[in-house]
Order: structure tokens, then sequence, then C-alpha cells
């Protein structure tokens, strides 16, 4: 028996909350209420067959408070004249409310939507497309606003998010809540006060126009006969990414390696650098216009992965060479041989012929799925002997 119960109504009102239907109708009540509900009910065989069984489910449709039936008279052949349910209604939001016990819940959201509407309107039309999301900022919503009051008086602020000074408010519930608050500022800002090229929590300073951390560059002089620091011998230095930019060393060749051990441990050069790799983030180092008259040399695993960070780095510093990433270095290390876990199959146009065919049997998994070496696992004296057969 697949009559509409009482089970069933207060199912359909739960996914119709779900979707955030009835608490965008506490906005606009008339454009979805009153609601005609999917109802099922016994057809003629059925109501001969099971007579008492109709007669108590009519009892149970009754009895179910906030629904209005629409009855309809049928004649039938063996019961005579009956008055049968035709159709199910709720009449209000309020009504659906209450049958699946979330009138709480909406009295949270009419306490939302009434402040917003005062302080900042704008933001009705978010509110009305994400009112469950909304919800879930309920114990909150107050200090949002406080931030979009202060966001919309001080649009791109050129402070750091610790500078902001709002009553009752620190910094690290702005970046704790930068997901929400980007975007109810894209939907409260004006265009001017928004850069669109910079999206995700990761970038939501740069995005409204607050200061961040200056990106780092942590290198290793590795000619003792280079002095940058009074007192020090060969330093292991970091430096924002505008000051090394413009250090314009004495040194013929870098080297960039992505593991931080081997960037510790690496041999003496004369004129020469080593710098601590970032994987993909090569903007920061591309600010240094003087790595251009440098040979640069690049160490990172041999997986798909090291090859992709490599076409990436070769955008900004073409003449980039690398540095044990070849088939003869893969298949001397076999007993070293690991697993990559995401291997990308992206084309990767700055490869040399010989990178672009390693790649391409990394990719396929011609010797092995998801086949890499890492490059702490290459034997010392190899990289020695790589170094010294660079000159």
């Amino acid at each position: 028996m697949n009559w509409t119960s009482a089970a069933n109504v207060r199912k359909q009102l739960q996914r119709l909350w779900e979707r955030g239907e009835l608490l965008r109708a506490l906005t606009d009540d008339a454009a979805f209420f009153p609601l005609r509900l999917t109802f099922k009910c016994p057809n003629s065989a059925e109501l001969t067959e099971q007579f008492a069984a109709v007669r108590d489910w009519i009892c149970a449709l009754t009895a179910i408070p906030k629904i209005r039936i629409e009855w309809r008279e049928t004649q039938h052949r063996v019961f005579g004249a009956q008055r049968l349910p035709a159709s199910l209604w709720v009449d209000t939001a309020e009504d659906a409310l209450a049958l699946i016990s979330k009138q709480h819940d909406a009295r949270r959201f009419r306490t939302i939507w009434a402040s917003t509407a005062f302080r900042h309107p704008a933001l009705l039309d978010w509110l009305h497309r994400k009112p469950l999301q909304a919800l879930d900022y309920t114990t909150v919503w107050p200090q949002l606003l406080a931030v979009l009051d202060w966001m919309a008086d001080h649009p791109r602020p050129g402070i750091y998010l610790r500078q902001v000074d709002i009553p009752g408010i620190h910094s690290k519930f702005i970046e704790g809540h930068r997901a929400v608050l980007s975007e109810l500022c894209d939907a409260l800002l004006p265009a001017e006060a928004i850069a669109p090229g910079h999206r995700g929590i990761s970038q939501f300073t740069s995005r409204y126009g607050f200061l961040d951390k200056a990106p780092r560059i942590r290198f290793r002089l590795l000619d003792a006969g280079i002095t940058l620091l009074p007192g020090t011998f060969c330093p292991d230095i970091t430096l924002d990414a505008a000051n090394f930019a413009t250090l314009d060393l004495p040194v013929r060749r870098v080297f960039i390696t992505e593991n931080e051990t081997n960037f510790l441990a690496f041999p003496r050069v004369s004129d020469a650098i080593v710098i601590f790799g970032a994987g993909y983030g090569w903007d920061a180092l591309s600010q240094a216009r003087w790595l251009a008259r440098c040979a640069i040399h690049y160490w990172g695993d041999i997986d798909t992965h090291g090859f992709a960070i490599l076409d990436h780095l070769r955008k900004y510093f073409p003449q980039v060479q690398t540095l044990l990433m070849d088939e003869e270095t893969l298949m001397t290390h076999q007993d070293f041989w690991g697993e990559e876990d995401k291997p990308t199959v992206q084309d990767l146009p700055h490869l040399a012929e010989s990178e672009r065919v390693l790649y391409d049997i990394l990719r396929d998994n011609r010797l092995r799925p998801g086949l890499r070496l890492e490059q702490e696992r290459i034997r010392f004296s190899r990289l020695q002997d790589a170094i010294a057969a660079s000159f």
C-alpha cells in the first residue's frame, strides 16, 4: 500500500527544506504557497477490496495537523456514495515548518534576514539563494555584518588583516570565515573594490586589497668567496621576493632543488647559489630579472609533477636545464623507485625532447603505474659527478 501518509507528507516537506525552498518562502510566501502535495490515493479496486483499510487511511489523513484536504464525491458500485480525499494542501510556510519542527530555525533565519535588510539590503539576494548556508552562521552573523560594515567603509584598505580594528572582532575571526566573507563581499562591494583575478580563500587578502605576507625566497651561497653578510660563511638566507630581486649577485650559476635536505647539503660550487624551490610558485622568483643572465639548473623528482614544475619554471626562465632528471638516472636507481599518488597527464609544451620522452614514459605508465624517483633517493656521489660534468 503506497497511499500518501503522514510520514510521506513530512518527507515531501523535508525535501523542500533541504533545498531551501521553505526558508525562501518566508520572504515571498505568495510565490510558493498554498502548496499542493504529491498525493497517491486508493483506486476503485482497492476501495472495494480494502474498504476498512481505506477508512483507516482517511482517518489518519484527517488527523494530520496543518493540512487542508480537498474532497471529492464519488459513486461506488458496491458502497454507493463516498466522500474521498482528492488532494492535500499546505497553505502557509508556517504550517509547513510546523509539520517538520523547523519553527526555531525559521525564527533564526527571520532574525538574520531582518538585520541584513536593515544594514546591507544588497545581501538579501545571497540570503534568498543560500538560506541554509546562512543558518550555519547564525551565531556569528552579527560579527559578519560588523566586518562587512567595516569593509564597505574601507574598500581596498591596504593594511594587514591584523590591523583591522573592529570592536569584539579579532583578525583570526576574519581569517576563519574567509569563505563566506568572500561570497558576501562579492555581493556587497563595488566592482572597483574587488580584484577579480584573485580567487579562493587563499587569495582573500589580495582580492579585497589587504596586504599579505610577501613571498619568501630561501637560498644558500655555494661559493665561500662571495660575501653577502659580514661574518658569515656560505650562509642560508631567506629574503622577501622584492629584496631578492634587488641583489644582482655576482654568480654565474643557479641551482634549484625541491628537497630541503638536498638544499642544505648541496656541494660547494664556485660562482653559484642554490635556491630552495617553491613547486609551482615561480611568480616571486621571476621578479629577479638578474637571474636571466645566469645558467639555471633545476633538480626535481623524476615524476610527472616534477616535469610539470620544470615546465612552469621555463615560462619565466627559458634557459633552465635539468639536473639528474633523465632516463639514465631513473633506470640506475630502480631499487629506490616509489609511487606518485596523483600523477598529472597534461601536455607540457616547454620540455626538451629528451624530457618529453621521459615524461611520456611516466604519464603513460610504460614502466609501471605512478612511477616516481624522489630526488633525495639519488646517491649523493651522482650529484657531485653531475655538477662536475656541468662545468
